[in-house]
């Protein structure tokens, strides 16, 4: 194959997931020019990497170049031999037919078998019904379908130059170099509301990783957290707890942050994903979504849940009393922070290049 087309999936910490299947395609096929099709807020997950010649942003509400007819143009001219559909939706399969796409390949879901080539590939059930199972291996068997090795489950993402200026700029602002320890706070998810773990709970733990690790503090946002962001880190009451709410913000700065940090505690969000594919410690807060969908296997994790009879729901709010969040401590997560703390220090070069 010449070309080869991967429609990335729509949801950040999803792309982080899909990479072990990208690696392995681009593995199988070295010679074949890869292009990325995806969504425009989540290029940035993979600037940086060597897999792709080009990105293809794909917005049904954007520009005209993004939009689904502009799109289809680009894909035909490009001749693409075969596209891996990550997402399952119908419009992915049409776009990738009307592109000229040679192969297409996808799960065979949402009435788009027909579009699909052989094999087509069925989701787990269980009685008709979806079963939550990991979405890494899910990804994984689409690259095998292509023709791949087994992908495994390393998860691997990159920085640009100008990811790691800007968070070299952070570092000076804060004086984080100082400190022996920097753990990040991220409260936010783009899932919805249910997923927040409390506010002051963020702060008594950033208060407790200051007082018992000697750590610094950086609490990471996205747009819409900045006013949560600032007040965790006025809540803790600590002159080492800093936002990044009055900063400018990229996932390409989160990205080298979670890079060069020791820990990271976050809600069960993209960024939980950025701690994996760079090898660092993360603590997850679950509360109303399955772990099992989003299970990475990755070792230097600590996922939190607390069993409760209305839960996981899958719910964006909650309409009860938020209890599998709230029912979480400080003291239980510190715990688990501290473990990995003490499990996996910082390597040595990465202490060099998080100092500069």
């Amino acid at each position: 194959m010449n070309r080869i087309a991967l429609f990335l999936p729509n949801w950040v910490g999803d792309v982080v997931m899909a990479t072990p299947a990208i690696r392995a395609v681009r593995a199988a096929y070295p010679a074949a020019e890869l292009l990325a099709v995806c969504k425009p807020y989540v290029a940035d997950v993979v600037a940086g990497a060597p897999w792709f010649r080009d990105v293809i942003r794909f917005d049904k509400s954007g520009p005209r170049d993004q939009r689904f007819w502009a799109v289809a143009r680009r894909l035909r001219s490009e001749r693409i031999d075969a596209a891996l559909l990550f997402p399952n939706s119908f419009r992915a399969a049409l776009l990738a037919r009307l592109g000229g796409c040679g192969r297409v390949v996808g799960f065979s879901r949402y009435g788009r078998g027909f579009l699909l080539s052989p094999p087509k590939l069925d989701a787990t059930t269980e009685r008709g019904r979806f079963v939550p199972t990991p979405i890494i291996d899910d990804y994984n068997r689409l690259a095998v379908a292509l023709g791949s090795a087994d992908p495994g489950h390393r998860m691997e993402l990159f920085t640009t130059p100008a990811d790691e200026a800007t968070a070299d700029a952070v570092w000076k602002q804060f004086g984080l170099g100082r400190y022996g320890r920097v753990a990040l706070l991220n409260p936010g998810a783009a899932f919805g509301a249910a997923k927040f773990w409390p506010g002051d709970s963020f702060a008594a733990l950033a208060r407790m990783l200051v007082q018992r690790t000697g750590a610094g503090v950086l609490v990471l946002c996205g747009p819409a957290e900045r006013e949560l962001a600032r007040r965790i880190a006025e809540t803790s009451r600590s002159p080492h707890v800093y936002s990044l709410a009055d900063n400018p913000l990229s996932l390409g700065l989160t990205k080298a942050v979670v890079r060069r940090s020791d820990l990271l505690v976050t809600t069960d969000s993209g960024p939980r994903h950025f701690a994996a594919a760079f090898d660092r410690p993360v603590v997850t807060i679950f509360g109303p979504t399955h772990l099992e969908w989003t299970e990475t296997y990755f070792p230097k994790a600590v996922n939190l849940r607390l069993k409760v009879p209305c839960g996981p729901c899958q719910q964006r709010v909650c309409h009860l009393d938020h209890r599998c969040m709230t029912g979480i401590t400080p003291d239980a997560v510190f715990a688990a922070a501290a473990g990995l703390l003490g499990r996996f220090p910082l390597p040595l070069s990465a202490e060099v290049r998080r100092a500069a």
